[in-house]
């Protein structure tokens, strides 16, 4: 299982951007795709999650401004972000968990390459 992680850059405060996350491999099925973020020196957090069935969950500083979203025939995951702030800056991973490959479920998380997000003027 392969992530390709894309669309991290500089931007302003109030600005957005949208981060792409596409996973490759002989996969069945995913459970939950999502994402979590990293600033050096603090513990890895989750940013928003999704599930197979539509449910998603966000982590209180982004409810309202992210969203996380996916495409399950393609197997890639979106996170849309608005009205970003400076303390949004982070490192960006993308994960995939609950994942059934050739007929094998796999609940171990697969993650992606980060992708560096950074708000400032």
């Amino acid at each position: 299982v392969q992530l390709q992680a894309s669309g991290g850059g500089l931007v302003q405060p109030g600005g957005s951007l949208r981060l792409s996350c596409a996973v490759s491999g002989n996969i069945d099925q995913i459970n939950v795709m999502g994402w979590y973020r990293q600033v050096p020196g603090k513990q890895r957090e989750l940013v928003a999650a999704h599930t197979r069935i539509g449910t998603t969950n966000y982590e209180d500083s982004v409810k309202g401004r992210f969203t996380v979203s996916r495409e399950s025939g393609e197997n890639t995951v979106y996170l849309q972000m608005n009205s970003l702030r400076p303390e949004d800056t982070a490192v960006y991973y993308c994960y995939v968990s609950g994942v059934t490959i050739k007929g094998s479920f796999y609940n171990t998380p697969y993650w992606g390459k980060g992708t560096l997000v950074t708000v400032s003027s």
